[in-house]
Formats: structure tokens, sequence, C-alpha cells
């Protein structure tokens, strides 16, 4: 082998370039999204080994772990070079930008040229035309996996949307049509949108309180895309809150959140969602708010009020999937979804925030009757008005064999849901307890 370094090779004398080693490797990620690294070889191709103890390795994978952002997973092997010992990582990821130390490096010839915010945004937006990301890739789905029924009804929503122009005929010559077939194969992002067996997984929880502790419900669904839109919308719409408006002779029910905001974030979540990262999209549903997560980053250098307040660009992480959203009006026009949500929870004066996290980002929607306070020292806690839970015990004292739909009906305002997430904090808290089955038994007050 030639020792001389190159644009996609790296030589460290020893693991005291540890940081300048996480840089390089970020470096030449975000220019050939591949590379190698060697410790114990000097810049000159001079091969003076490498002292290596129990820990090394642990050391460097925990410096490239704790450092580059998003993750990668590099190989770390000992190798001997001319009778030295030395440490060569291989390593590769398609995420780009690569961040190391919070920085976005790039190789030019043997260097690590640091970008500027311009710079940045040019390789964001190179990377969202990269026509060899996942979901322009070959998946294994065949044809005779594809559900034919959901083709159907997102063509026809396409034809009405005004968008598509053609007909149904059969499924695969659809996907032909929408760009998700080359040759005889289905791409990626035609098996997520389009096919029966799918292994894009839905998670939805409901909590007992505002944390994690304890759950009243929690269910994991795999499915297509759209399937499972349909789900969790269907879901959300069961366990939120409504309340009843009458105007005259009409009787109009009122959801705690809009269902159109709701909506919006649901696709978001799946638009933009890193289908190479393992983890599943999330609902979360807590007494005081609603979560809805996916994995992957935001893009870098944003936030999201700059698409909210400002006029930025999308910046899409999977154009081929979002442009398949659009042309069935999921998502009317690409970059306005965050500002939809915002308006439409501004107009019916609810709380929304948006988080960057470090693994992915999150809508949450906080649920009406809650409102945060400072408590002494300092920590925000959550409280909710107590007059729902003072009526439920108060009709309970009264009826000890009152039914949950019928202080669904005697409190108002609230579902038969709201009253079984108020009646399992009493049961928690030991305030009441349930005597007997859901037929015969009855309420017990223990205060």
């Amino acid at each position: 082998m030639d020792w001389r370094e190159s644009e996609i090779l790296e030589f460290k004398k020893s693991t005291s370039e540890l940081k300048e080693a996480v840089i390089s490797i970020s470096a030449i990620l975000n220019k050939h999204q591949e590379g190698e690294l060697y410790f114990g070889i000097k810049n000159d191709g001079e091969i003076v080994g490498q002292a290596i103890g129990s820990a090394t390795a642990r050391d460097i994978s925990q410096a490239i772990s704790n450092h580059i952002e998003p993750k990668i997973y590099p190989s770390i092997e000992t190798v001997n070079i001319k009778g030295k010992s030395c440490i060569k990582i291989e390593f590769k990821g398609e995420d780009i930008p690569y961040h190391a130390y919070g920085r976005v490096y790039i190789r030019v010839a043997d260097e690590d040229k640091q970008l500027s915010p311009g710079e940045i945004r040019k390789v964001i937006l190179k990377k969202s035309s990269d026509k060899f990301k996942w979901e322009f890739q070959f998946s294994e789905c065949s044809s005779k996996e594809i559900n034919a029924k959901i083709v159907r009804d997102y063509l026809k929503r396409a034809n009405l949307a005004g968008r598509i122009n053609f007909k149904y005929d059969n499924a695969p010559n659809v996907l032909k049509k929408l760009g998700l077939v080359k040759g005889s194969k289905i791409l990626n992002a035609g098996q997520v949108l389009f096919s029966k067996d799918n292994s894009l997984e839905l998670q939805v929880a409901v909590f007992a309180g505002v944390d994690k502790i304890t759950f009243l419900d929690i269910n994991q669904y795999k499915d297509n895309i759209f399937n499972l839109l349909k789900r969790s919308e269907e879901y959300l719409k069961e366990k939120m809150n409504w309340r009843a408006k009458t105007e005259g002779l009409q009787r109009q029910e009122i959801p705690e959140v809009p269902i159109d905001a709701i909506r919006e974030a649901l696709v978001n979540s799946f638009c933009h969602r890193d289908y190479v990262a393992p983890e599943s999209n999330k609902i979360a549903i807590f007494k005081n708010r609603i979560e809805i997560w996916n994995p992957g980053d935001f893009p870098e250098g944003f936030t999201p009020m700059d698409f909210i307040k400002k006029e930025e660009q999308s910046i899409l992480r999977n154009p081929l999937i979002a442009d398949i959203l659009y042309k069935s009006k999921e998502i009317e026009k690409w970059g306005s979804g965050l500002k939809k949500i915002y308006n439409l929870c501004k107009e019916n004066n609810i709380k929304v925030d948006f988080k960057i996290l470090k693994a992915g980002f999150m809508v949450i929607f906080y649920r009406q009757g809650w409102e945060s306070e400072r408590d002494v020292s300092g920590q925000t806690t959550q409280k909710t008005t107590q007059k729902t839970t003072q009526n439920i015990l108060a009709f309970i004292r009264q009826n000890p064999t009152v039914t949950r739909k019928e202080l669904a009906a005697l409190v108002g305002n609230i579902t038969e849901d709201g009253i079984k997430y108020h009646l399992a904090a009493l049961i928690k808290n030991k305030t009441i307890k349930r005597v007997g089955g859901d037929k015969g038994g009855h309420w017990e007050v223990l205060y």
C-alpha cells in the first residue's frame, strides 16, 4: 500500500491527536461519505506504531460517539503494519452534514476545512437533491406486496386535488408513473408508502400523569405511511377530550386540539423522518400535553421559527415521499407545515411547542385545562383545575354505582376517556377504590 494521505485516508501519529481525528472523520464523511483513519502513522506516511491498552478502542469509540452528530458506528481494529501495531478505523455514513464538536468540516485534499453557515446550507441542499439517498434505493418489495386499495384510494385523492391527471389501471403501473419504480424494482419510498408488508413502525401510548411512569394504554403498529397516518389520527381522536357546542338546533363536537393541526403534525412526522434510523415514530398522550415525535435531525442552522415567521424555503429530507404526499394533498405545499400548525393553534388559543432534540424532532400540543407554574424550588410543575376532579368525587358520593358514561354526561365537556383518566388518578392517589367489576360493582371514596 502507498501510505499517503488523501481525501478519504487520514493518518494520526497517536491517540494524543484523538480530537483532530474526530474532526477528520467528520470532514471525510461530509465529502465522500466513507473513509479510513489510522493511528500509528505520521502524516508523511512513516509508520511509528501505536501503544494499545485495554481501553484504547473504547476511548476512540466513545470520542467518536460523543462528538460526531449524527451518530456513526465505525469499525475499529488493531492491525500489524510492517511489524508495528496500529489502529485502523473504517467509517461510512450518508446523513450529511456531520458535526464534530458542534462544527461542520469538509475534506479538501488532505486538510479539514471548517464550513461557514452559507456553505453548510449548500451541503444540505446538495444532500436534498442527491438521488442516491435512501428513498431512491431499491427495496426488497415485489409488485405482489403492493396494497392495490391504498394505491387506488391515493390516486382518487390526487385526481380530485388536480395534481395528477392519469387514472388507475393497476398498482405497478401507477407506481411507475409516480417515479417509485426503476426497471422492475420498487424503490424504498414506494415500499413505505404503499406496501402491505412493512417494517415502518408507529408507537402510541397514553400515560396517567405528566411523565412516563404509569401508562394507561400502549400499542405499536407496523404498516405503510398512509395506513399509519389513518391509525394515528383515529387514535388521537379517540383519546382526546371533546366538548359540545350548541348553536340553535345544531350540536357541534369540538376537539381540545384542532384536528387539522394534529393531522399536519402527523404528516410532517412521516414526511421528514429519517428512514435509515431504527427508531419508531412515537405519539405520547399525557395529562397535560400530546407529543408527536419522529427520528431525524432538524436542518442544521435553522430553527422552527425560521419556517414559521420567515420565508425560508423547505429543506426536504425525503423529497420523493414529500412529492407523493403533496400530490394527494396530504401536505398543502412544501415548507408550510409548521406555519400551519402554529397558526391553527394560535387561532384556537392552544399552546404549541416545537422541540429540536438530539435524536429527533417533536411537536407538543398542550391540552386545555392545564397551566404551567413555577414551584418554590424553581422547577416547572404542572397542575390542572380541580373542578373536574371535585365534581367526579361529588357525583360518586351521591351515587356510588355511577358509570363512566353517566359521569361524562354529569360533569359535561369531557369524554368517557377523560373520565377514565381522572378515575385512574384518583385510584392511584388512593382517593377512591373500585369494589367489584364494571357490572354490579360500585365506587368507594376513601376519605
